[in-house]
């Protein structure tokens, strides 16, 4: 990946642009989501009814906690799993806009383990949206040709990094009350977030 293609998606994203990614899984759509405008062209772009949570990506865990509250225990599941497809649901800062969030005011957020997605947010500042870069509907795809062909003419850019390495979503996990919650399967197994927090 050059350098300066990745310099151009982090200008893009501050400029309020959406730039259509790699993660660990599958490739996502980013957006300040921060900003009124920037969330509701992603809503435009994916024709996605509004009031649909949308997941964020991290560098680490500090900047997770910038947008998501981290209590103890998130903070030990974090640093036990992270950077991996595992996204933690915990109650989101006031900095977040509410049109991404659960209607609880909750949001999904994780790091991932893909160098370019983590460069990417690092590089932004800030958590950056990771809603699967396709038509709402549509299966999620890996490839980023198919997000060329898709939503190509939608975007203001595609990082394009080859393949993503596919296989299950994220899974995730609300941490917020007494009992851990699993609300999607996925990457990584329950059993192993539960015993983490024995």
């Amino acid at each position: 990946m050059e350098r300066t293609r990745l310099l151009r998606a982090i200008t893009i994203l501050r400029s309020g642009g959406v730039v259509a990614y790699p993660t660990d899984t599958l490739y996502g759509l980013a957006v300040d989501p921060r900003s009124m405008r920037a969330v509701e062209r992603l809503f435009e772009i994916k024709e996605r009814e509004p009031g649909k949570a949308v997941p964020l990506i991290a560098a680490s865990v500090e900047q997770a906690s910038e947008a998501a509250v981290f209590d103890e225990r998130a903070r030990h599941v974090a640093e036990s799993f992270w950077p991996s497809a595992l996204s933690i649901v915990l109650q989101a800062r006031t900095v977040v806009r509410s049109e991404i969030l659960a209607a609880d005011g909750s949001v999904a957020v994780r790091v991932p383990a893909h160098p370019i997605s983590q460069a990417l947010a690092a590089g932004f500042g800030f958590c950056i949206t990771a809603t699967s870069a396709n038509l709402s509907g549509d299966a999620a795809t890996a490839s980023p040709a198919v997000v060329a062909r898709t939503i190509g003419n939608r975007i203001d850019f595609l990082l394009d990094a080859g393949e993503s390495p596919g296989g299950p979503p994220s899974t995730i996990v609300d941490l917020r009350s007494a009992e851990p919650r699993l609300i999607r399967a996925g990457a990584v197994a329950w059993e192993r977030v539960l015993r983490s927090i024995e």
